[in-house]
């Protein structure tokens, strides 16, 4: 297969998959499905309190922390789904991730009051994550696995989401103190 066809093939199957995607979601996981719902609950309730709750005095600081969780999750989450390895089989829509309800809201904000926590109170921040990492791994998970939201295979559990947890959020950490660091 010469370079023009492969990515031919590749096109083709890219659109067939999308297709297949979008009538995947019209029938299991669109308005009418109770999981739509929790999915937008998901997405919306941590937007919703970290609005309330962050400190607006470090505002961009703690928001900086926050992104780059979302950002490093998000690429993350995009592989592991492209290996069948950790499928969010309920989603808000088909144009963008299928975590993004995880991704670009519960992770950043369960862990960026966490770090505004253990800063703004000197607590030591490795332990609370740590802490938060299994809430997150094997409570949180754990019910989505249940609940048919998420699907792990070929492998993957929630230690390994944990140990994913743990390495997004400790780099995020030193890169943060690290830009503050350079601002001074």
């Amino acid at each position: 297969m010469g370079y023009s066809e492969h990515w031919n093939k590749v096109f083709q199957i890219n659109d067939e998959l999308r297709r297949l995607m979008n009538t995947y979601w019209e029938n299991y996981s669109s308005f009418g499905d109770w999981q739509f719902w929790l999915v937008l609950a998901f997405m919306l309730v941590p937007l919703v309190l970290v609005y309330f709750v962050v400190d607006r005095r470090r505002i961009f600081e703690i928001f900086f922390f926050g992104y780059t969780v979302h950002i490093v999750w998000t690429y993350i989450d995009i592989g592991l789904a492209k290996y069948n390895l950790f499928i969010h089989t309920y989603f808000l829509t088909p144009l963008f991730p299928a975590a993004l309800s995880m991704t670009a809201s519960a992770l950043p904000v369960g862990y960026l009051l966490v770090y505004q926590y253990c800063t703004n109170h000197k607590k030591n921040f490795y332990l609370y994550a740590l802490l938060l990492s299994a809430v997150f791994a094997f409570g949180f998970a754990t019910i989505e696995e249940y609940l048919g939201l998420v699907e792990m295979r070929k492998g993957m559990n929630q230690f390994h989401i944990f140990l994913l947890d743990l390495a997004v959020v400790y780099p995020t950490y030193w890169f943060t103190k690290l830009i503050k660091k350079m601002k001074k």
